[in-house]
C-alpha cells in the first residue's frame, strides 16, 4: 500500500493578472559587499506594528549586479526585505521594492497587508531625502510624519492593473513590463523633503511592491546631490503591518447584485465595454435569441459565447471568465496581454453579431439600437449648386481639445468649413466656386454612442499623446437644442431627441498603458455602480460624473495663512466613451429579460456547467481532508513482478487507487 500525496485540483477559472516574467524563487543571499552594515529600528508592538529598517550600502557604484536584496528584517513578525536594481529594472532610474522575504515557502494563500514608504537618504541634507509613495506632504521632517493630520489621496492602487501615471513616478511589481511614465511633478529640491507612503495587500502574485522609476540614476550618482557619500548609499524603510482587507474577497453580488469579469490580462477595456453591452438589456435579449444548437462550442461561435457571459453575468454569484470569448475572437494568449482600441473592438463585435443575426427574428436589432444617420453637404454660394451624401454611423467620435463640453464638440462637429481661394470645391457644369461644406444630422440612434478623442497624435512631439483637458457631459443630453441646429432639413422633427446618461466609460493612465472601468446605471435611476474587472461597488452620480470630467485639481493648503502657491497635479482619470439612451426610448431599451428569453439548450447546458463548477470548489475546498491511497494487490504483483524494472516493487500508475478520508480508521478502509 502507497500514500500518495495528492495533486493539487485544476484551477479553471483562475486567470493570471499580469506578467510575472522576473519572479523570484524564494529568498536570496544579500549580494552586497562584506562591508555593508544593515540596522532595524524597532518600536513597540501596537495595532499596526511597524518598524524603520536602515540598509547601508557601501561601494555602491560598483557593484556590478543587477539587482540587490537587503539583509531580512522583521516587521510585525514577518520577513521583509528591500530589493534594489542599482542601474534600473529596464528604466534609467533606481528601481527600488519592499519584498516577502520568503514568499517560496509560505503556504498557499497567504497574504499580508502594509503600509510602507521606501527612502534613499540624503546624507548631506536631510530634508532633501527622498521617500516615495502615494500621498504627499511637502516640507515635513521624518519626526513630524506621525503628526500628519489626514491628507487627501491622490489616487489609490488596488491591484498591478492600476498602473497610473503618478505623482510618486511609476509604482508596481518588480518584474512589471509595462510602460511606466517614469516622472517626477515634484521635485526634492523644490518642496524639500517629500513624504509620500503607500500600502499594499502582498501575496504570492504579488511578493513585492514598489517604485519602477524611484530617483533618476544621473540624481543619485551625481556626488554633488548628497545621495552618495564616500560611494555609501543609504536606504530606508518604514513598514507598518496592518490588517488584511482582501480586495478579492468583496462579494459584489451580496453587496451590488451584479457581479463582475475576470481580467485575462489586459482586457479591462473589454471588460467595460462588455459590461455596458450587457446592461442594455435590449440588446442582451437579442443576443439571447440568436439561433445557437447544442452542438457548437462557445470557444468557436461569437454568439454562444456571448450568450454564456451574459447567463453567467445574470445568473452567477461570483465573477465571471472571458477566455471563451476571446477564444472566439480567434485570440490567443498574447492577445489577452495586449490592450486593443475600445472602439475598433465594439465596431468588429457589431459587425459580427449584426452578420450572425441575418435571417433570424432578431435580424436588424444592431441597426435599431446603435444606427444614425448623417448628412454631408456641400452648397455653393455664388451658383444654385448643392451636393450631398447620407452616411450611416454606430458612433460618433467627439473633438475634447479645445472644446469645453459635449455641447461645444456637437458645435464644432457641425460647423461650416469655407472651401475658398484654392480651396475651391469644383462643382459639376460650374467649374471651381466658393462653396460652404459641412454635416448635418439625419436621425440619432435609440442608444448614443460618443468615442470622446482622448487620444490624439502631436505633430510638434511627433507622437500619441493623451489629451487630460477638463471635458464635462451633462446627464440629460439635449440635440434638438436651439431649434435643432444639429439637424438637417430631412430630419424628422416629431422625433424628440433628449437622451440621458447611461454609462461613462474611463481610462486612467497615460498614452502608453493604463487601466479601464465602467460606470453604469443599469435601471437609469440614481444608483450608480463601477464596474471595475472582478469588483463592483456603489457609487455616487458626483464619483460618476464630475470627478470623470479630467483637466486639473488642487491639493488643500498644507500651510494656510502664508502665502504659498497652491499645487495643482493632472487628473489621469477621465472618460473616453458614453453611452446615452433617448427618453421616449427607454421603456423599450430598459426591458426585462428573464430565462424563457434563454434557449433550452443553453440553459441546461450552463446549468450543469455550474454545478461541475460547484463540485469542482466543493472538492477544492474539502481537498485538505482526504489523501490518495494506491494499493497494490497480490495478483498485482504476480501480473507485475519480473516483466519490467520499476523504481519499487510495481507500476503504480497501474494499480486501484482509493481518495479517502484521512481520518478513516484502517479496519474501515479494508471493507472498501
Amino acid at each position: 500500500m502507497t500514500l500518495m500525496t495528492p495533486p493539487p485540483l485544476d484551477q479553471e477559472d483562475d486567470e493570471m493578472l499580469v506578467p510575472h516574467n522576473d519572479f523570484v524563487e524564494g529568498p536570496q543571499p544579500m549580494e552586497v559587499a562584506p562591508e555593508a552594515a544593515s540596522t532595524v529600528d524597532a518600536q513597540a508592538v501596537d495595532d499596526p506594528p511597524s518598524g524603520r529598517f536602515t540598509w547601508t550600502i557601501e561601494n555602491f557604484s560598483r557593484l556590478n549586479t543587477k539587482k540587490l536584496y537587503s539583509d531580512v528584517f522583521f516587521v510585525g513578525g514577518y520577513k521583509w526585505r528591500i530589493l534594489i536594481f542599482p542601474k534600473g529594472n529596464n528604466v534609467d532610474h533606481l528601481s527600488m521594492y519592499l519584498d516577502v522575504a520568503d514568499s517560496s515557502t509560505l503556504p498557499y494563500g497567504w497574504s499580508r497587508y502594509a503600509q510602507f514608504s521606501l527612502a534613499v537618504a540624503n546624507q548631506v541634507h536631510s530634508k532633501l531625502t527622498i521617500r516615495k509613495a502615494s500621498q504627499i506632504q511637502n516640507s515635513l521632517l521624518p519626526e513630524k510624519l506621525n503628526q500628519l493630520p489626514e491628507v487627501q489621496p491622490i489616487f489609490r492602487i488596488k491591484s498591478p492593473l492600476d498602473i497610473l501615471p503618478e505623482i510618486c513616478s511609476g509604482k508596481g511589481l518588480a518584474s512589471e513590463q509595462s510602460s511606466l511614465l517614469p516622472f517626477d511633478v515634484i521635485s526634492s529640491s523644490l518642496l524639500g523633503f517629500v513624504y509620500c507612503e503607500t500600502q499594499h495587500q502582498f501575496n504570492a502574485r504579488e511578493s513585492d511592491w514598489g517604485f519602477t522609476s524611484f530617483m533618476p540614476l544621473g540624481e543619485l550618482y551625481d556626488p554633488t546631490r548628497g545621495f552618495l557619500v564616500n560611494d555609501t548609499c543609504i536606504v530606508e524603510a518604514d513598514v507598518a503591518v496592518r490588517r488584511v482587507v482582501d480586495y478579492w474577497l468583496h462579494d459584489s453580488k451580496k453587496e451590488t447584485g451584479y457581479v463582475g469579469l475576470k481580467n485575462q490580462g489586459a482586457t479591462c477595456y473589454m471588460n467595460s465595454l462588455l459590461q455596458t453591452l450587457y446592461h442594455i438589456p435590449y440588446f442582451r435579449k437579442a443576443v439571447y435569441h440568436m439561433p445557437t444548437t447544442e452542438n457548437d462550442m462557445p470557444s468557436g461561435s461569437i454568439p454562444l459565447a456571448l450568450q454564456s457571459l451574459f447567463y453567467k453575468l445574470q445568473y452567477s454569484d461570483t465573477s465571471v471568465a472571458t477566455k471563451e470569448l476571446t477564444k472566439s475572437f480567434g485570440w490567443d494568449t498574447y492577445d489577452s496581454f495586449m490592450q486593443h482600441d475600445v472602439q475598433e473592438l465594439n465596431r468588429v463585435l457589431c459587425e459580427k453579431l449584426e452578420d450572425k443575426m441575418k435571417g433570424t427574428v432578431v435580424e436588424g436589432t444592431i441597426q435599431q439600437l446603435f444606427e444614425g444617420h448623417h448628412m454631408n453637404y456641400i452648397e455653393c454660394i455664388n451658383v444654385d449648386y448643392k451636393s450631398t451624401r447620407k452616411e450611416s454611423f454606430y458612433d460618433l467620435q467627439l473633438d475634447v481639445k479645445g472644446c469645453k463640453d459635449v455641447y461645444a464638440s456637437f458645435d464644432k462637429y457641425v460647423e461650416v468649413e469655407r472651401l475658398e481661394g484654392d480651396n475651391r470645391y469644383h462643382a459639376e457644369q460650374y467649374g471651381l466656386q466658393d462653396a460652404r461644406k459641412g454635416v448635418l444630422f439625419i436621425d440619432f440612434p435609440p442608444v448614443l454612442q460618443l468615442q470622446l478623442k482622448r487620444f490624439e497624435y502631436d505633430f510638434m512631439r511627433d507622437t500619441m499623446v493623451k489629451i487630460n483637458d477638463r471635458y464635462e457631459f451633462p446627464l440629460q443630453l439635449d440635440l434638438d437644442r436651439e431649434n435643432g441646429k444639429y439637424l438637417s432639413p430631412q430630419a424628422d422633427r416629431s422625433v424628440r431627441n433628449l437622451y440621458t446618461l447611461h454609462s461613462v466609460l474611463v481610462h486612467s493612465g497615460g498614452v502608453h498603458g493604463g487601466h479601464y472601468y465602467a460606470y453604469i446605471r443599469p435601471t437609469l435611476s440614481d444608483q450608480w455602480f463601477k464596474f471595475d474587472d472582478e469588483r463592483v461597488t456603489k457609487e455616487d452620480m458626483k464619483r460618476a460624473l464630475e470627478e470623470q470630467y479630467g483637466g486639473e485639481e488642487e491639493l488643500p493648503q498644507t500651510n494656510p495663512g502664508f502665502n504659498n502657491t497652491p499645487f495643482k497635479f493632472t487628473k489621469y482619470s477621465n472618460a473616453y466613451m458614453l453611452v446615452y439612451i433617448r427618453e421616449s426610448d427607454k421603456d423599450k431599451i430598459i426591458c426585462n429579460v428573464d430565462e424563457k428569453d434563454i434557449a433550452e439548450h443553453l440553459r441546461i447546458r450552463l446549468k450543469k456547467e455550474q454545478e461541475e463548477k460547484e463540485q469542482k470548489r466543493k472538492e477544492k475546498a474539502e481537498a485538505h481532508l482526504y489523501t490518495v491511497i494506491k494499493v497494490a494487490r497480490n495478483e498485482d504483483l504476480v501480473e507485475q513482478t519480473g516483466k519490467d524494472i520499476y523504481f519499487d516493487l510495481v507500476d503504480h500508475d497501474k494499480v486501484r487507487s482509493f481518495r479517502i478520508q484521512k481520518q478513516t480508521p484502517f479496519n474501515v478502509f479494508k471493507l472498501l
